[in-house]
């Protein structure tokens, strides 16, 4: 293809990590390279609206993290995906821009409503080749009850969990919840990221205000052990024949590693790359993080984190389908140090997905076929 890729890059969302995502995306529409690729800013507000904006004034208050905002001054225009078009799938709603012929789509939404399948199945009744997880493996990457029982299944170590729902939330006890899992215990929405809406609990006072705090993100929700350990985290990337990076280690310096300590604070964490592990602990948890990719059923990227416990074991906490790549990420980070630099890395991705894409274009869809 002699002309620039058109990439669609897809961000924002309804959910509680808009923010997160924005950051993303800024990141990731900075180092695309502009003399392969041409951008396209697809921005979805809180409302769930698609919009196209200049890649120049797509965002306000761009470099605080705390009062960025996607921009959207009512010139904008309103899209709506059209999976039945031929050629161009963004129709303009509303506003004057037309986005044209999309070649890829980028989808950089952190969270339900875009890192949980739905947008990727949108974008394959579509027939638009996309960046990461297909709509399995975004599932049951966001889901953390199914992710922990589907690596239990594999043989693959978790820590020890309970499930509850909205019904069942008076039926479990503090004591009951201390008697299985011990104290102090981390309470989380099953899917959410980011660490929005976990907190670590130590008493009933602040257990039953836990609880009250993670159904206000989820219907479901997570009660894990704590584990004394080291954080440590691996990038994957690959279709078929996926590759782990060195391993990193997150040392919190807040109470455990919070959103803030994410995102909003630059001191919230330090990132040990590489971690400082034994040459043989660095061959396991490489390879307990293409396990646990391969389990779930992902593709393109992803980013696993694991526990390491004072007797030397791991355990997978969870895996991320699509990692934050803000300044202070860890994914792209964590690449950076294996020899594989932003750019290189968002080019890769790219390739990913039209690789995927191309391979599924050849199966049969029918009988006929």
């Amino acid at each position: 293809m002699d002309r620039k890729l058109r990439i669609g890059v897809l961000f924002g969302g309804k959910s509680a990590e808009h923010e997160v995502s924005l950051q993303s995306a800024k990141s990731i529409i900075d180092a695309l390279d502009r003399d392969k690729y041409e951008v396209v800013t697809i921005g979805i507000d809180k409302q769930g609206h698609w919009i196209l904006n200049d890649a120049s004034r797509f965002l306000l208050q761009a470099d605080n993290p705390k009062l960025i905002k996607l921009n959207n001054n009512g010139s904008s225009t309103t899209l709506a995906l059209m999976p039945g078009q031929k050629s161009e799938k963004l129709i303009s709603v509303s506003g004057t821009q037309q986005a044209g012929q999309i070649d890829v789509v980028f989808p950089i939404l952190h969270g339900p409503f875009g890192e949980d399948g739905t947008v990727q199945g949108l974008l394959k009744l579509a027939n638009l080749p996309f960046v990461g997880a297909g709509v399995l493996g975004s599932a049951v990457g966001m889901d953390k009850d199914v992710m922990k029982r589907l690596l239990r299944d594999a043989g693959l170590p978790v820590c020890k969990f309970i499930v509850l729902n909205g019904k069942a939330k008076q039926t479990l006890t503090f004591k009951q919840a201390v008697d299985e899992l011990g104290s102090p215990i981390f309470v989380k929405p099953a899917n959410l990221g980011s660490s929005v809406g976990v907190r670590k609990v130590k008493t009933e006072a602040e257990f039953a205000d836990a609880l009250e705090h993670a159904f206000e993100f989820d219907n479901k929700i997570l009660l894990e052990e704590y584990i004394p350990c080291r954080e440590i985290e691996v990038s994957v990337l690959g279709n078929d024949d996926p590759i782990a990076s060195i391993p990193g280690e997150i040392v919190p310096q807040h109470e455990f590693y919070s959103y803030e300590a994410k995102y909003i604070d630059e001191k919230g964490a330090v990132l040990k790359i590489p971690a400082e592990i034994s040459e043989q602990q660095v061959a396991e948890v490489k390879r307990l993080a293409v396990e646990t990719f391969k389990a779930l059923c992902c593709e393109g990227m992803a980013r696993v984190d694991m526990f390491l416990r004072e007797d030397g074991r791991f355990f997978v906490n969870e895996i991320n389908t699509i990692p934050g790549f803000t300044k202070i990420s860890m994914y792209p980070k964590l690449w950076e140090a294996s020899g594989i630099p932003y750019k290189e890395l968002v080019d890769r991705l790219i390739q990913l997905a039209v690789e995927r894409f191309e391979r599924e274009q050849k199966l049969k869809t029918s009988r006929q076929d």
